[in-house]
Formats: structure tokens, C-alpha cells, sequence
């Protein structure tokens, strides 16, 4: 059904978190990426009366959703901020270092797809958008109308790993010199065009993936969420978040394992003289089973990993 978007690894993420919500209450718990609402749905079905779900969105869109699905639900509270604003809103809230569990899915959601006039996808014509906030930043048509050829090729080959980026940022440019790049379908023929002929993902998966990680500044907003959400969490809270491809995944991996806050490796000193890791019990990577992508084919690609952090975990003053 167009719009429909179902939660990836629901059970999975579930298991993940679930911890959090063991023992006292009342449980303070963040979906940071809300959306339409499937993974919040499932978190309040596991949670008392005096417990609280703060849910966060940079859609517009999804914060409408969002506030008219759960609107008779006192439980929930609703913030339109990107997940980079997470411990501002907290600190407001009287929340850091005391929220049980942080979900983040760090997917566009199939509404976002669906609809045209977004620009996200490459199987349907319209305005070369690709906002997740329309009211914030450059369109993709407006950066691409000033991009110069470096600087193109660098985000087609980092954000994309596309292995034809010199010559799609070639093709893009030259034709900017006739025509200013407006529509989806357009960017999407021409890529297609240049690539050679295969089976697999549509030529211009990668492009477009590319630059809506560039124009949303998806990797930097992921690079500054993560400690935040280490700093929300309470000692023993729990943290899961599902990657959609592998530069998110990897972002999340070394968070997750780095021991950047420890003192240098090299430096004479014992295993109980060093600072306790930010987390432990981190769980190993988890996909999609094939009867659930069966269902929801959306969820190939998805990757959930989840730790808890470590009580004895004392931030830098």
C-alpha cells in the first residue's frame, strides 16, 4: 500500500531494548527517529501509565503524522528537531542521563518515497528535493546548480561508493551548462543512460543516496548524535539503532566498540587502572530474517546493532 511503512526488525529491537524497561519506573524512552510512528507504537505498547515517550522528527510531515496517530496518548511528548538537537530537548526536559532506552531507524521512510513531490526517489517524477526538512537548507537542485566537479565526484564516491562518480559528475555538470537540474526523473534517465547494463539496483540508487546524505547532512547528524545519546542515557540505559547501509553502520560499529575516552594504549598502565568503557554488553549485528523481508523488503538492508552503557561509565567534566 502506498505509505504504508512497516517497523524493520520489530521483535529484534524489542529484545534489544527491552531491558531498559525492567525493574522501577516510571521509564523515560526516545524514539529518535519517529516517522510514522511504527517502532513509537511498539515501544508504548510495552509501557506503563507514568511512563513517557519523547518523539523526535525533522519531517514536518512526520510530526503531523505522528501527533494524529498518538494524539489521545498522554504518554507521548513530540519534538520537530533533527536527532542532532537530542540533548538540548532533554536538557530541557530534565532528562540527561536519566532516559532508559534510545531507539534510533536511520531509514527514509516509505512515505518520504511515495510521495513525488519529496524528491527522494528516483522511480517517480518530481521536484529534485530531497529535504527531510523542506523548510531548512539547499535543495538538491539548488546545490547541484553551484556544486563544482571535485566536490560532486568526492559525494557521488564517499556517500554513494559509486564506482562510476567521475563519470556521472561529469555528465551532471554538462548538462547544467544547457539546463538547471529540476527533476528526478530527469537526473534518474540520464544516470541510467551512462551506466552499463545489468541486473541489479537501478543505476541511480547510488547517486541519489548520495546526495540525500550530502543535503540532509545525514553522517554529520549521526556523528554528533551518538555521544549525545550516550550522555542522555542513564548508567545500565540501552541503545539500538538500525543502519540502512554501510556508512551508517560503520559510524555505529566504532561508537559502539571505540575506546577514545580510555588513555593511550601505549601508556605502562594495569587493566584495573584503566577507565571504565563507555558500554558494555554490545550486541552483534542483527538482519532481517527472510520471512520478515518477504513481507517488507524494505528491511534487506537493514542492520540493527544495540549496547548498554556501562554504570560505572563516568563522562569527561
Amino acid at each position: 500500500m502506498s505509505g504504508e511503512h512497516l517497523p524493520v526488525l520489530p521483535s529484534e529491537t524489542l529484545a534489544a531494548l527491552s531491558p531498559a524497561w525492567q525493574g522501577q519506573g516510571p521509564r523515560r524512552l526516545v524514539d529518535a527517529t519517529g516517522g510514522r510512528g511504527g517502532h513509537s507504537a511498539l515501544l508504548l505498547a510495552q509501557l506503563q501509565l507514568d511512563d513517557r515517550l519523547c518523539i523526535f522528527d525533522r519531517d514536518p510531515s512526520a510530526v503531523e503524522a505522528l501527533r494524529a496517530r498518538f494524539a489521545d496518548d498522554p504518554r507521548v511528548d513530540f519534538v520537530q528537531a533533527p536527532f542532532d538537537a537530542l540533548l538540548g530537548q532533554l536538557e530541557a526536559r530534565g532528562w540527561v542521563g536519566k532516559v532508559d532506552g534510545i531507539l534510533a531507524d536511520l531509514g527514509v521512510s516509505s512515505p518520504q518515497l511515495d510521495e513525488a513531490e519529496r524528491g527522494f526517489s528516483f522511480l517517480r517524477d518530481g521536484p529534485l528535493d530531497m529535504r527531510m526538512d523542506p523548510s531548512q537548507g539547499e535543495s538538491a537542485a539548488q546545490w547541484l546548480a553551484t556544486v563544482d566537479f571535485s566536490e560532486l565526484r568526492r559525494v557521488l564516491h564517499e556517500y554513494g561508493e559509486e564506482r562510476f562518480a567521475t563519470r556521472i559528475a561529469r555528465a551532471i555538470l554538462a548538462r547544467r551548462e544547457s539546463a538547471p537540474w529540476l527533476r528526478t526523473r530527469e537526473l534518474a534517465d540520464l544516470i541510467a543512460e551512462l551506466m552499463p547494463v545489468g541486473k541489479g539496483i537501478h543505476p541511480a540508487t547510488r547517486t541519489f543516496q548520495a546526495l540525500r546524505i550530502q543535503i540532509n547532512d545525514e553522517l554529520g547528524q549521526l556523528e554528533r548524535f551518538l555521544p549525545q545519546a550516550l550522555a542522555a542515557l542513564r548508567p545500565g540505559g540501552r541503545m539500538a539503532i538500525i543502519s540502512f547501509h554501510s556508512l551508517e553502520d560503520r559510524l555505529v560499529k566504532r561508537f559502539f566498540r571505540a575506546a577514545d575516552q580510555r588513555p593511550d594504549p601505549r601508556l605502562p598502565l594495569r587493566a584495573d587502572q584503566l577507565p571504565p568503557a563507555p558500554w558494555i554488553e554490545i550486541s552483534p549485528a542483527v538482519r532481517a530474517s527472510a520471512e520478515e523481508i518477504d513481507r517488507n523488503p524494505r528491511a534487506r538492508s537493514a542492520v540493527l546493532r544495540a549496547a548498554s552503557k556501562n554504570p560505572e561509565y563516568r563522562h569527561a567534566s
